[in-house]
């Protein structure tokens, strides 16, 4: 009988054979091409550590980069990441993770990763769209200008739905509060039940008075929850801890609880002004979630409504996402024109010869402040009393134009598809602006990684 013969394996281990193994190695060699990218990853991770010579071994800027680059790019999630990292072997040569080194845990790769500021990630992207210049992939002539709505990640926010988050998140901080400060003595009466059950009557009310009494009732409910917090917090403070541990728990406790009661007076005012006195609150005033308060009410075409923040994308001819400005508010588009353009010249050092709006931008004074800084032809998508001539030398180029437009509308749905831009999943405004611009930089990335394979 024959004997199995012995394969000696490779020292070196060979790259998988697939279209997607080749884009990561693409995007590794663009990576590497451009070190100051880690060096201002760097930067992020090391500015609040004394001395980063010293300590346990950590995870490197570029693996930094590159874990953030795959979490964008799959969708996954920071558990989901850890596992995938330490199971593919793609994966652990694009991040340039050894068999020696120790699993990335979840908590340490979202500490990592959340450490990149938004300028940071902004700046990177800049890097690589010198690098798409300099590389003939994207010279910045002809540019699209459009905008759109990435989604905080809230739930539909309701009167009653706010009330009912205040009450259950500061019952359950003073619930904290007895059980790891038992010395603390306030009046407390947990009524989150009841609040449970007047929200839901406010939801299944079948005429406006059944709903109105609900409503009072949650009202009355929030604020005796809010009288407690505030009693807590006045204890909290007159307390003497014992030792470092209890003082760390009472300053934590205390500053939680009075955030939270700030923003739960802000939901009972707005709530009795809408509901009860029949007043309109403008959206500037009003609060969605206690949990995300930097989201803004954004609607769009009179139409939809989105609770999220307002993007301004500036896309070129090779696909490539030149420019994001990310707004408080919901500014007009007509008002984003001059500074979008400014941007663009800032990046290039000249303005760009043809640029295509989407219709929100159009007017006499956009048009005129294009032409005047030298954009030779300017296209709106819907002219609003603007003629084609005024515009653009001719009809043709018009058109072309105005089709080049549209292909942004396909850049920002792969955006939102692929690349999480739909939602942001991260907390806090400064968060939501790494995590656009993390996608960004990973859609780039693999827009310039497939030309290079092309």
């Amino acid at each position: 009988m024959r004997q199995k013969t012995q394969i000696q394996l490779p020292l070196a281990e060979p790259t998988p054979d697939h279209p997607k193994a080749e884009e990561l190695t693409a995007i590794s060699q663009i990576l590497d091409r451009n070190p100051i990218i880690y060096k201002k990853a760097l930067q992020d991770l090391t500015c609040k550590v004394k001395n980063p010579e010293t300590g346990a071994p950590a995870m490197t800027a570029e693996q930094v980069v590159r874990a953030a680059i795959i979490k964008q790019m799959e969708g996954y999630n920071y558990r989901e990441l850890a596992f995938h990292i330490q199971d593919s072997r793609s994966y652990m040569k694009f991040c340039k993770v050894s068999f020696a080194d120790a699993p990335w845990t979840k908590s340490r790769l979202q500490r990592n990763i959340k450490s990149l500021r938004p300028e940071t990630w902004e700046s990177i992207n800049q890097t690589l769209i010198t690098c798409a210049k300099k590389n003939g992939i994207e010279d910045g002539r002809q540019v699209r200008i459009d905008c759109t709505v990435t989604s905080s990640n809230i739930h539909e926010p309701t009167d009653s739905s706010l009330l009912w988050d205040s009450i259950r998140v500061l019952n359950r901080l003073m619930d904290k509060a007895k059980q790891e400060l038992p010395d603390l003595k306030f009046p407390y009466q947990n009524h989150t039940k009841r609040a449970k059950r007047r929200s839901l009557a406010v939801l299944n009310a079948k005429n406006v008075k059944a709903r109105k009494t609900a409503y009072r009732d949650l009202l009355k409910i929030a604020g005796k929850v809010i009288n407690y917090a505030k009693a807590a917090i006045h204890e909290a403070r007159a307390f003497r801890p014992i030792n470092m541990a209890v003082a760390g728990v009472k300053i934590m406790l205390g500053k939680e609880l009075a955030e939270y009661v700030s923003l739960a007076e802000r939901v009972v005012d707005q709530t009795e002004r809408r509901v009860l006195n029949g007043e309109t609150v403008p959206a500037t005033e009003k609060l969605v979630s206690i949990f995300e308060t930097h989201t803004d009410i954004i609607v769009k075409d009179r139409r939809e409504i989105h609770y999220g923040h307002k993007l301004c994308l500036t896309g070129g001819k090779s696909n490539l996402i030149l420019d994001c400005v990310i707004l408080k508010g919901n500014p007009a588009d007509s008002t984003l024109s001059d500074t979008m353009l400014d941007r663009q010249e800032t990046m290039y050092g000249t303005s760009p010869k043809r640029v295509a709006f989407d219709g929100g931008f159009a007017s006499r004074l956009n048009l005129d402040a294009a032409k005047n800084r030298g954009v030779e032809e300017v296209c709106f998508a819907k002219g609003k009393g603007l003629h084609v001539d005024e515009m653009c030398s001719s009809h043709n180029i018009f058109k072309k134009l105005r089709n080049f437009r549209a292909g942004i509308e396909s850049g920002i749905s792969w955006l939102k598809r692929c690349f999480g831009m739909e939602r942001c999943t991260w907390k806090g405004f400064e968060s939501f602006k790494s995590y656009v611009w993390s996608a960004i930089v990973s859609a780039n990335l693999l827009t310039m990684a497939r030309k290079q394979l092309a």
